[in-house]
């Protein structure tokens, strides 16, 4: 078994390296790093790696989300665990601040909303801004760290992670969710992102990743907004995506809403047309 052994000084140097390029990252701060994890350490959890049938998944299928979540340590494997228990420990905390500038991070060992993460054919993850507070420590979410396990991954597959701008005009940054790379980005209530359109990899395959989020207590107020306060999961509508919305409202009007009342609202607000 390969298992982690973070060198101290290499991860020094490979966040003094990068800090820069994370902080001015448009629209918001992230990186994307490759190769920084040993080969042989991800071979092992990759191999570790559970299929959808073999541990009881979280299933998310809904107009938003169609992924397969699991945080139950008990159904992964031996490397799996270790790997993640390095890189909650304090080398790769003290990496993950020197590279943010967020000082102060605490893991989460109950691995909320994370641990294994994956995609099927079709599936997708539209685009969100994160839940703010940890449910249970009431901690502010402050960095999300994502470790992708995709062999051979085409282009054609699809499965981009995209960072959205603040207008839900574009997706500013496209990231292909190949094998050793490490995505990471600062989580604030308008840190746009998700894998927004259906995967289309061959059947057989899927999109496989590790997710770890880490905390502070309490966060710049600059990054406080006092009309949202905690929050769970944001789903915004991307705007070259308005118009399908706006059907299905309609759609749902003519379904469950009495003709009268349809007729006097579209009177009311004018335009409005079905």
């Amino acid at each position: 078994m390969h298992l982690y052994k973070p060198e101290t000084a290499e991860l020094e140097q490979l966040a003094k390296r990068h800090r820069d390029r994370y902080v001015t990252g448009d629209p918001f701060p992230h990186i994307y790093i490759d190769n920084i994890f040993p080969e042989a350490v991800l071979n092992t959890v990759l191999d570790e790696f559970p299929d959808a049938s073999q541990i009881k998944w979280q299933r998310y299928q809904n107009k938003q989300e169609l992924k397969l979540a699991s945080r139950n340590e008990l159904e992964f494997g031996g490397a799996t665990r270790h790997f993640i228990h390095t890189l909650n420990s304090r080398p790769f905390l003290h990496f993950l601040e020197n590279l943010t500038g967020i000082r102060g991070l605490i893991p989460d060992p109950s691995l909320e909303g994370g641990g294994l993460h994956q995609i099927m054919p079709g599936g997708l993850l539209k685009i969100h801004a994160d839940f703010n507070k940890h449910p249970v420590t009431q901690l502010d979410r402050r960095l999300n760290v994502l470790i992708y396990l995709n062999k051979d991954w085409e282009e054609a597959y699809g499965g981009h992670f995209e960072l959205w701008d603040k207008e839900m005009e574009k997706a500013r940054v496209r990231i292909l969710p190949v094998f050793n790379r490490m995505a990471v980005f600062s989580t604030t209530s308008n840190s746009y992102h998700g894998h927004p359109d259906p995967l289309t990899c061959p059947e057989g395959r899927s999109r496989k990743s590790i997710a770890l989020y880490y905390y502070t207590n309490g966060r710049p107020a600059e990054e406080i907004d006092p009309k949202l306060g905690a929050h769970s999961t944001i789903f915004r509508v991307r705007k070259d995506r308005m118009e399908d919305t706006k059907a299905d409202m309609k759609r749902i009007l003519r379904d469950f809403i009495p003709p009268a009342f349809i007729k006097a609202y579209v009177k009311l607000k004018g335009g409005f047309s079905f």
